[in-house]
C-alpha cells in the first residue's frame, strides 16, 4: 500500500503489480526505459534537450544510458551532454536489497557548464577511486578553494531536491518502505539528513565529530593550520569539516583519553535509511552556515 498521497502502486502493461527492480529488468526494453526515465529530473530533460521517449538530442545522438540488466535487481543510469562527454550530468546507481529495501548507491548531478577538477584522478591520470587509491592534492586543494565539496569534481545543479522526490514516490510505487545509503563524505551525510534520514549505524560517530569540532575538542585543535584543509574556522562549516575530515584528521591517534575511541578510525562504515513518507528531523551539525 502506497505511503505517499496520490501515490499509486507500479504497474507493467499487462496490468502486473512491479515490486522490485529485478521486475522491471524483466520488461521489454522500451517499457523498461519509460519507467526509469520517470526517476531522471524532468529539468534535466529539458536542459539537454533530450525526448523522455527516446532518450535522444535533436541531432539524433543517444545521451542516456540504461544499464538494468534482466535477472538482477540493479540499475544504472547515465547521462550526458554529448556521447563522448567523461563527465556525466547525472548518475545514478540503485540496488534491490535482500530485505526489500531500495538501496541508493550514488547519485551525481553535475553543472556540464561547470569547470572539472581532476580530484578523481591521481597525478598520472588514472582513477583513484574516490582518493582510496591516492590523492590529487593540488585539484583538491583548487576545488576546495571553489567551493566544492570532497570527490566532487564540479558545481552540481542543485537538483537533488527534485530527484529525491521523484526517486522516493518511485520507491514507494514498489511497495518498498525504506531507502538505505552510505555516504561517502561527511557533507553527503550532513545532506542526506537535511532529507529524512537516520542512522543504522553512524549516529554516535557524528554526534562526536559534532563536540570536537567546537572549541576545547580535539579535532578542534588539530586545525592549526598545518594544512590547507586543516585551517582554523573550519569546524563552523560542513565544507571545512568534512575536507578536514578527507584529509585524515579522524584516522589519527591521540593521547586524550576522555576521547571517545569511536574517533579513532576513518569515515566508514556509516550506513543510513529513510522510511518512506517519514523525516527523522536529524541534524547532528545544528551550528552550521553552510549547506
Amino acid at each position: 500500500m502506497s505511503k505517499l498521497s496520490g501515490n499509486d502502486a507500479l504497474h507493467s502493461r499487462q496490468g502486473r503489480q512491479l515490486s522490485s527492480l529485478a521486475d522491471i529488468n524483466a520488461l521489454e526494453p522500451a517499457e523498461k526505459q519509460r519507467i526509469y526515465a520517470s526517476i531522471i529530473p524532468a529539468r534535466i530533460f529539458e536542459l539537454l534537450q533530450i525526448s523522455p521517449a527516446t532518450f535522444l538530442d535533436p541531432d539524433g545522438n543517444r545521451l542516456v544510458t540504461l544499464i538494468a540488466p534482466e535477472g538482477l535487481g540493479l540499475a544504472r543510469i547515465e547521462v550526458r551532454r554529448v556521447p563522448q562527454d567523461r563527465r556525466t550530468v547525472f548518475f545514478l546507481d540503485i540496488a534491490d536489497t535482500q530485505f526489500r529495501q531500495m538501496e541508493l548507491a550514488f547519485c551525481i548531478i553535475n553543472d556540464p557548464a561547470a569547470p572539472r577538477f581532476d580530484v578523481d584522478l591521481d597525478p598520472d591520470g588514472n582513477d583513484n577511486c574516490f582518493a582510496t587509491l591516492g590523492r590529487n592534492i593540488p585539484e583538491e586543494i583548487r576545488a576546495m578553494r571553489a567551493g566544492l565539496f570532497p570527490n566532487q569534481t564540479s558545481r552540481g545543479l542543485r537538483m537533488f531536491g527534485e530527484f529525491f522526490a521523484r526517486f522516493e514516490r518511485f520507491v514507494d510505487s514498489l511497495g518498498m518502505d525504506m531507502i538505505v545509503a552510505e555516504p561517502l563524505t561527511y557533507d553527503n551525510a550532513i545532506r542526506y539528513e537535511g532529507y529524512g534520514f537516520d542512522y543504522l549505524n553512524g549516529r554516535r560517530m557524528m554526534e562526536e565529530i559534532n563536540r570536537e569540532f567546537r572549541p576545547g575538542g580535539v579535532l578542534h585543535a588539530k586545525l592549526d593550520g598545518s594544512s590547507p584543509f586543516r585551517m582554523p574556522g573550519m569546524e563552523r562549516t560542513v565544507l571545512g569539516r568534512s575536507w578536514a575530515i578527507h584529509d585524515g584528521i579522524l584516522d589519527e591517534p591521540w593521547d586524550d583519553l576522555t576521547v571517545d575511541k569511536i574517533l579513532d578510525e576513518p569515515w566508514e562504515d556509516i550506513r543510513i535509511y529513510k522510511l518512506v513518507g517519514q523525516n527523522a528531523g536529524l541534524n547532528t551539525f545544528p551550528e552550521r552556515v553552510d549547506l
